[in-house]
């Protein structure tokens, strides 16, 4: 399908970003890669007046560290994110979900900042935010905000980004350096997303013990989600086959089984405790 008409503008700085969808009245959408927003505008489940382009703003392509996390601007690239020395270094779990995300074309244009604002609840990369404790940066007309990954994606495409506001990053927290880390996933043939896709990250003590872990998934319902309980059960224990496929029982308990013609609750159910075993088997074993 053909979008409506709308006026396309670009934008050279943050503040002349927010200061044209101040402008535009609510009626202005912001874009940088793209892929995201315009299947939306083709079959009008959005029609802006004005697109605002972002993708000149050289300061939201920097990776830097500050303290004890990674701050990666919104406008890095999932291809930028794959190979990226800093984050490689830093948080491999994020290099490794972008790698996956989509094909060549879309982690060419694709955005880190745009993926996450989009808040589809069949994108990879909401796993590693998750698990990496994942805050987002926003700009907005009163200054700069953070917000936690979990408080800022409410539910499928909706978001807690204010009114002309634009998201110009996403913190993410360093895993200790022991910590191994992976993402899998089970796509779906057609699109290439995930039917489930797994974070993990755990390192173990000198004695042996699990003493990091972290699990999320994303893929099987509305919003991704940590799987605390399968943290819980493992934390402080030494790991074992038998301990991991007890643990990896419990992956579905925090979330929601969403159900299509693809996939039925149940079997997405059975995907979680499946995929998160072969997760944690691949870094604890």
């Amino acid at each position: 399908m053909i979008p409506v008409k709308f006026d396309y503008v670009h934008a050279a700085t943050v503040d002349q970003a927010i200061k044209l969808m101040q402008d535009s009245d609510g009626t202005g959408k912001v874009i940088a890669g793209g892929h995201s927003l315009l299947p939306l505008m083709k079959f009008r489940l959005t029609e802006p007046d004005v697109l605002i382009d972002i993708s000149r703003i050289d300061q939201l392509k920097e990776v830097k560290v500050e303290g004890e996390r990674l701050i990666v601007g919104a406008l890095v690239t999932h291809h930028d994110a794959s190979k990226h020395p800093l984050i490689q270094a830093h948080v491999p779990l994020l290099a490794d979900t972008a790698s996956q995300i989509g094909d060549l074309q879309i982690r060419n244009r694709g955005t880190i900042g745009g993926n996450l604002a989009h808040a589809d609840p069949a994108a990879d990369l909401p796993a590693a935010a998750f698990a990496l404790d994942a805050e987002i940066i926003i700009q907005g007309e009163d200054g700069e905000e953070r917000m936690s990954v979990d408080s800022f994606i409410i539910g499928p495409l909706i978001t807690m980004l204010p009114e002309n506001s634009l998201v110009t990053g996403v913190s993410f927290s360093i895993p200790p350096s022991h910590a191994k880390s992976v993402y899998l996933k089970y796509f779906h043939p057609a699109s290439g997303y995930p039917v489930v896709g797994v974070a993990a990250m755990a390192g173990t003590d000198k004695a042996g013990a699990i003493d990091y872990i972290k699990v999320a998934l994303t893929g099987v319902g509305d919003v991704a989600f940590r799987a605390e309980s399968v943290e819980q059960t493992l934390l402080g224990q030494k790991p074992s086959e038998k301990m991991i496929r007890e643990a990896a029982r419990l992956a579905a308990e925090e979330g929601e089984m969403g159900s299509d013609l693809f996939a039925s609750a149940e079997y997405r159910e059975n995907l979680c405790k499946v995929y998160t075993e072969r997760a944690l088997r691949s870094i604890l074993l």
